[in-house]
């Protein structure tokens, strides 16, 4: 199991500032002890607009010599939208993500079923006003409808997935796949090869009652993608702690070391990503800058390599004690 870094946490969306360019990113990543990036696929980062096969060439040069490989592109699409050719045009969008992947070296392309989108105020990133504005464009269709969109435009980008040899890690976010579940249920019934799961622990903590080991050990070998995020600092001991945010304040993250565990059970051997990708506090009237992503980058390497670490010398023991 290796951690990697999403390149939304320097997409200059959730903190005051500039965003870092790919170069700039990989070079961080390396600095940081992350073993590989995740391209989100929107600018400044990785809109497929933007990449011709030498720049593909190029970047993927430069993450193999940084030690930190491009594993995955994110793309933001919705799948969902009652109007055809709205739904043709996120087609053609992960399509041509599927090209950027095989022209980077990734494997994967992580996809939603459907994504309302994040807007901007003041330089800052907001869910709240895409939300209400996807939920009055479904208003007047019923939610069979709508995972059909979902499903049909899935199954055609799976073919084109497949034809590149890039697999679609499809996420267990909301809207639509409301749990993993869900999830499971889109992937069985598109029915393809090359769309497997992206199952991600803050979401079942956040939407589900499930307990982490069941909703890991049902997806099994269906994961090949994961992500965590949150935010840490340093314990008097020197120890990383890791907190979620939410409307109250920071909690203590309680689920990261069960996740992993049941990950390591099932022989899950790839990726999971750091994600800063939430509202972030506000100090003397304004957003924290880069320097709050930075911390949270560094630690959260730190603390998740500590995870895993502690999860290898759990297998071990359990296994000796069996024998």
């Amino acid at each position: 199991m290796r951690i990697g870094l999403y390149s939304i946490t320097y997409l200059g969306l959730w903190y005051r500032g500039e965003p870092l360019t790919l170069e700039q990113l990989i070079r961080r990543a390396h600095e940081y002890g992350f073993e590989g990036l995740e391209i989100d696929g929107k600018r400044p980062h990785g809109n497929p607009l933007d990449f011709t096969a030498a720049r593909c060439h190029e970047l993927r040069n430069l993450a193999a010599r940084e030690g930190v490989p491009i594993y995955s592109v994110a793309a933001n699409n919705d799948f969902s939208s009652p109007i055809p050719e709205q739904r043709e045009a996120q087609i053609v969008y992960v399509r041509e993500l599927i090209r950027l992947a095989s022209g980077t070296g990734a494997k994967l392309v992580r996809v939603f079923a459907a994504w309302p989108g994040i807007t901007r105020q003041n330089g800052v990133g907001r869910y709240d006003i895409s939300r209400s504005v996807w939920q009055t464009a479904h208003e007047k269709f019923s939610d069979e409808e709508t995972w059909h969109w979902c499903r049909q435009s899935l199954a055609e980008c799976a073919r084109y997935a497949d034809d590149q040899g890039v697999t679609l890690a499809l996420q267990n976010h909301p809207p639509v796949m409301n749990t993993y579940a869900d999830m499971l249920r889109m992937i069985r019934e598109v029915g393809s090869p090359a769309l497997k799961a992206c199952l991600d622990a803050p979401l079942v903590a956040q939407y589900e009652k499930t307990p982490m080991a069941d909703a890991v050990r049902d997806t099994g070998s269906l994961q090949v993608l994961s992500h965590f995020g949150g935010e840490y600092d340093l314990a008097a001991d020197g120890s990383v702690r890791s907190f979620v945010r939410k409307a109250g304040g920071l909690e203590p993250e309680a689920y990261y070391a069960e996740f992993v565990r049941a990950l390591m059970a099932t022989g899950y051997d790839g990726y999971i990503g750091y994600e800063l990708c939430h509202t972030l506090p506000v100090v003397n009237g304004e957003t924290v800058g880069i320097d709050f992503a930075d911390r949270n980058a560094r630690l959260a390497a730190q603390y998740m390599k500590g995870v895993i670490a502690d999860a290898r010398r759990h297998a071990k023991s359990e296994t000796a004690a069996h024998l």
